[in-house]
């Protein structure tokens, strides 16, 4: 019998994009392991079979902590990560507090790509997907949105030459 495919969602508030797409995945036949910061709810997710691990990834500990207990899940693949996990800061480009803005680039850029750093065997392993989640925001500007524009034009532009150093890998 094939092992089911696998796949590992950030930021799978209750309600949110995260949410829809680990319900969805499930319903598909997926193992399904999500995150969520440890002052989030997880009964949304641990009700329906779902496994939750508390991780925030701007944190490499975080990080390597998960990527070890998905490998006791998976046997150490993953077919797909989807980079879900971020945050939203709006005020004029020239008021804002620099501070937040360090704080999403820190969530919406370098989670991301710590992510990969730290998965990307896995995915090898099983030529899995990355799936970055953006935002039309990334592309076109609206007011107040600068700095959060700014964190998924980022990702936008680094998700698409990781796509093109990744292909060699299959």
């Amino acid at each position: 019998m094939a092992k089911k495919l696998s796949v590992l969602i950030t930021g799978c508030g209750e309600g949110g994009i995260g949410h829809a797409m680990a319900e969805e995945f499930l319903i598909k036949g997926y193992t399904v392991i999500t995150t969520l910061l440890s002052h989030e709810s997880r009964n949304h997710l641990t009700n329906a079979g779902i496994n939750v691990f508390t991780a925030d990834v701007t944190k490499d500990e975080d990080t390597i902590a998960l990527r070890n207990e998905v490998i006791k899940i998976t046997g150490g693949g993953l077919d797909v990560l989807v980079n879900n996990a971020g945050i939203c800061y709006t005020m004029t480009a020239v008021d804002s507090d620099l501070k937040e803005v360090e704080k999403m680039f820190a969530v919406n850029v370098f989670g991301p790509m710590r992510m990969v750093h730290f998965f990307h065997p896995m995915l090898v392993k099983k030529q899995g997907k990355i799936v970055n989640i953006g935002s039309v925001g990334g592309i076109v500007p609206y007011v107040y949105g600068a700095s959060y524009n700014a964190t998924k034009a980022a990702l936008h532009h680094w998700g698409n030459t990781l796509r093109v150093e990744m292909k060699p890998l299959g």
